[in-house]
């Protein structure tokens, strides 16, 4: 195994990874900004490519893995405190997290994307316009979450099968979200604003579908 290393934006790069191949990125890479990296994973035996950075980050270097059939190259994530990619994976943080992208395992764990193409490595929310109500009908599989409005959808990845869970926010904070797991979920409505780890769309939805892509990848955890 070789690490290669992605610094994104102004993130704190542990001194574990000081001695090792790094390439630099804005906050939130874009397309291009991959090729460095990848021109030096293409001649590394074993790569794996280590993201310092936020969940919005780790989401794009997962999304351009997959849009470039790289699903082969192992994925660590090093972010600086907890995140809902952390969470949502067990990953640690900090000096222990650049740990494990040296000396941990990678294993195989089901890659959620949406209908744009886009991976899901922590948190997706839908609300209405300007964050308020959200009008429609969602389903996770043949569940119906909810059919009218409710305050937000919120989507999130799990690390086995099925591959996601998403539940509604009840109308009383006291009340604890009921989550459903599933292969997909899907929500049609009016007017919808998506936030995918931490990212605005650029536009309102009238449907938005999140689903586990055919093939899996390799996180290092």
């Amino acid at each position: 195994m070789t690490p290669v290393v992605l610094i994104c934006g102004d993130a704190p790069l542990p001194l574990a990874l000081g001695s090792l191949s790094a390439s630099s990125a804005p906050a939130v890479p874009e397309k291009d900004d991959f090729d460095e990296v990848f021109s030096k994973l293409q001649v590394t035996p074993d790569p794996r490519l280590v993201v310092v950075g936020s969940d919005a980050a780790f989401a794009a270097a997962l999304t351009r893995l997959m849009r470039t059939e790289r699903l082969h190259v192992e994925l660590a994530y090093v972010a600086e405190r907890r995140s809902p990619a952390t969470d949502a994976y067990q990953l640690a943080t900090g000096a222990k997290a650049a740990s494990v992208a040296l000396e941990g395992k990678a294993r195989e764990v089901p890659l959620i994307r949406d209908d744009a193409g886009i991976a899901l490595v922590g948190a997706a929310t839908l609300t209405g316009p300007s964050a308020g109500e959200l009008v429609g009908e969602a389903y996770v599989d043949d569940t119906r979450l909810f059919s009218g409005v409710a305050p937000r959808l919120n989507v999130a990845p799990v690390p086995a099968a099925p591959g996601l869970r998403a539940a509604v926010d009840r109308r009383s904070r006291w009340l604890p979200r009921r989550w459903v797991e599933g292969r997909a979920v899907q929500l049609g409505s009016p007017e919808a604003a998506l936030v995918r780890d931490g990212v605005p769309n650029p536009r309102m939805l009238k449907r938005s579908t999140f689903y586990r892509h055919e093939h899996d990848w390799l996180l290092v955890g």
